[in-house]
């Protein structure tokens, strides 16, 4: 039978299928397998060549495929078909995972930037012209028409590439706060009106220059942060098939039939196939099965179910098939639950956030000087009122103070991700400088599972080396944690032997032939299946290898920390910071843990909402707050976390929450990420301290009329260059030194055994 017939069902088919009014269908695929450009290229052809395809568009970051094509030329089943054919497989996501909002932000902001650099150079030619009438003669009507040509070109900066500073003042204005927009947006509208004032007069000065390139500067600050966002919510995108949409319900007859997995009700009893999905909360009515729960817990290791006890909607089935009564489905489900309650965490955590009381006082202090400007004028000599005040305006402008914020966390973005840091939130920087209370969950973040030398047991007389070369070879094919820890340990030796034909089993193990002789590694029962021998309890805790013979080896993994867990936690302990381990593991392995990391503050047995409640207690005393996790149970807490990190290991609901993510599996980007963060507060300082001096040293010769447009132009291209320059400094010399001085307090030798 045909695996994608069942989406022939128009009720199934609405799930995923979004209608547009050009009688086209949508539809979100996730596909796994798009990490080779070139296939990914390929894919792209072969699924244009069908008929009816109108775009075919993929997002590599979210695994996601979005296509539009008339669903009356090519059917969902033979679409998906195709897909397989390509050796791509791809599934379904719900409608509502095709959503345009953050596509047509990102090219809004493009375009918007785009449009301000083209006006900015084209208004510097025409300034230029102008400019020269100060050395040289320039007929009166030359320099009116570049002039108004500078006006003309202006027009779409303003009404089109700032619209967002002046809609963001208006919302400012709304919620009774000061923002960044509110000056920008004030310097924008206000400079033009006077700059196309003098210009319909055909006197006075103009700063079309200035109010251009201050536009463009700001633009490509905001649209690099967009993309940074962005990215982290493609990572959200990727979690959206949590919980499959289809699922197999056994009728009263006995008979199966495949429904929607959301139309299922409490009491339903559904079918799992061995390797599936469980499709909602239930209870077990098969004997023993065996899941893997890693997307909700991050943890590694099967766990057993027997009949009675409770399966989790997300995990997958490694043993089976099984039997399940439905208790929670949809909305109702612990994945649900969980992004719901993420959701609030976020939100709540968002309301805490106050305004930049820096501009706010900046702004109110340039306001104040032009009206005290333009008051002053009014008393001496009315007719240069508005000049000079509009002067000071100009020479105030928050340009450079502006620029500091972006031009920084630019930079700043740039050095992190070369060290492995990927900054999914640029505000989160300037919180991390001051965090106090580090929160830790322990499976997959500081421990993962390892192989001890020593747990290398041949049962044959071979030498450790040999059998775990033989190991290593099945082991690099698969990219289950406990097959990595296998093969990281064999990772120092020369691994001349290369598995061929390699097949893994889901939950079970890799088989392979390694020189002619097949071999099977994972556990127990399933490494002698061929040689029909009896599984050996030695196995029960590790992975067995053997081969038609019978067991050859076993290797005892066990949980051991990170190796850079122990000096990333000195580091932030001497940096003041308290760290606090919170696990929904067993009492005795968090305590083992938290031995071996001098840990004294650890909690065992922890619901995602008990770690939650944890954090925000203690930013109820007034603690700054970092929680990092790698598991889907983490989310909730990543959200609520005044700073969040995971790890790119990690599950994708937790990355969609995280600010920061730590690339290859690296704590010590905490490190960076810490000694980085400062430093920009320190360059942010700087720039605005740099920005204060130059106004209370240009503002009073425009008070006085003593600056003409050319000069300030001048001035505001000086000062904003001084602050990116400034800008570049993040990264290059104290951080460095910083995170080496850091590491080694970590460098004295500690035996690390579970």
């Amino acid at each position: 039978m045909n695996p994608h017939a069942a989406w022939a069902n128009p009720q199934l088919a609405a799930q995923v299928l979004r209608s547009r009014r050009d009688g086209c269908s949508e539809i979100a695929l996730r596909v796994e397998s798009l990490h080779d450009p070139r296939r990914i290229l390929w894919l792209e052809q072969r699924i244009h060549g069908l008929p009816g395809v109108h775009r075919v568009s993929i997002d590599r970051t979210a695994r996601c495929v979005r296509i539009v094509w008339d669903a009356r030329r090519t059917s969902l089943p033979a679409l998906l078909d195709n897909f397989a054919a390509a050796s791509c497989p791809a599934q379904p996501l719900q409608h509502g995972s095709i959503d345009d909002n953050r596509s047509h932000e990102q090219h809004d902001a493009l375009k918007r930037l785009l449009v301000a650099g083209m006006c900015a150079m084209q208004v510097m030619t025409y300034a230029f012209v102008i400019y020269i009438g100060v050395v040289d003669f320039v007929d009166f009507s030359t320099r009116n028409l570049f002039r108004w040509l500078g006006l003309l070109t202006t027009l779409p900066v303003v009404f089109y590439s700032a619209q967002p500073f002046f809609s963001g003042a208006v919302r400012e204005l709304g919620e009774r706060r000061v923002g960044i927009n509110l000056p920008v947006a004030l310097a924008v509208g206000l400079v033009f009106l006077a700059s196309a004032l003098n210009t319909l007069r055909g006197s006075g000065e103009i700063y079309f220059d200035s109010v251009t390139m201050f536009v463009f500067l700001l633009l490509g600050g905001r649209y690099l942060e967009l993309r940074s966002r962005h990215r982290s919510g493609a990572l959200g995108d990727a979690v959206i098939d949590a919980s499959p949409l289809l699922a197999q319900r056994r009728r009263a007859d006995g008979e199966l039939e495949t429904v929607a997995a959301i139309t299922l009700l409490p009491g339903d009893r559904v079918h799992i196939a061995e390797g599936s999905t469980v499709p909602a909360d239930g209870v077990l009515e098969s004997a023993r099965v065996e899941v893997d729960e890693a997307l909700l817990s991050g943890e590694s290791r099967p766990l057993c179910r027997v009949r009675g006890e409770r399966m989790i909607a997300g995990s997958v089935l490694l043993s089976g098939p099984a039997e399940m009564r439905v208790e929670h489905g949809g909305a109702a489900t612990s994945v649900a639950r969980l992004g719901a309650l993420a959701v609030r965490a976020r939100q709540a955590r968002n309301l805490l956030g106050g305004s930049d009381r820096e501009i706010g006082r900046f702004v109110g202090r340039v306001l104040l000087l032009t009206t005290l400007t333009a008051l002053g004028w009014l008393l001496v000599d009315p007719a240069r009122a508005f000049e000079a005040a509009v002067a000071v305006l100009v020479v105030a402008c928050p340009c450079a103070f502006a620029l500091t914020r972006p031009a920084t966390l630019t930079r700043a973005l740039g050095v992190l991700a070369g060290r492995g840091v990927l900054v999914t939130d640029g505000a989160a920087l300037a919180t991390l400088a001051k965090v106090d209370y580090a929160l830790f969950d322990k499976t997959g973040t500081l421990s993962m599972p390892q192989l001890d030398r020593g747990a290398v047991d041949p049962l044959r007389g071979d030498t450790p080396d040999q059998v775990l070369q033989l190991a290593a070879a099945l082991a690099h094919e698969s990219s289950h944690p406990l097959a990595r820890a296998l093969a990281d340990a064999a990772r120092q030796h020369a691994l001349p032997l290369r598995a061929q034909s390699v097949l893994v089993s889901a939950g079970e193990g890799i088989s392979g032939l390694i020189d002619g002789r097949m071999l099977r590694l994972g556990r127990a029962d399933f490494a002698l299946a061929a040689s029909g021998q009896p599984s050996a309890p030695a196995a029960a805790a590790g992975l067995m290898l053997a081969d038609e013979q019978g067991a050859i080896a076993t290797f005892r993994m066990d949980e051991q920390p990170r190796g850079d867990a122990r000096r990333m936690l000195d580091t932030l302990r001497a940096d003041g910071i308290t760290p606090v381990i919170a696990s929904g593991d067993t009492a005795t392995r968090v305590a083992a843990l938290a031995q071996l990391l001098d840990i004294d503050d650890w909690h065992a047995r922890q619901s995602p909402a008990d770690k939650l409640e944890r954090l925000l207690a203690a930013r109820r005393n007034g603690h700054i707050t970092l929680a990092v996790g790698d598991g889907s149970n983490d989310a909730p807490l990543l959200a609520g976390a005044d700073v969040s990190a995971a790890l790119a290991s990690g599950t994708e609901l937790a990355q969609a929450h995280a600010d920061l993510l730590l690339l290859d599996g690296r704590l010590d980007g905490l490190v960076d990420a810490r000694a980085v963060s400062r430093h920009v507060q320190q360059v942010m300082t700087q720039s605005r301290r740099w920005a204060l001096f130059y106004n209370l040293c240009a503002v009073p010769f425009a008070a006085f009329g003593f600056v003409p447009p050319w000069l300030a132009g001048i001035g505001m291209s000086l000062s904003s260059l001084v602050v990116v320059l400034n800008a570049l400094r993040v990264g290059r010399h104290g951080t460095a030194e910083h995170r080496a001085d850091a590491l080694l307090p970590a460098s004295r030798p500690r035996e690390l055994r579970a």
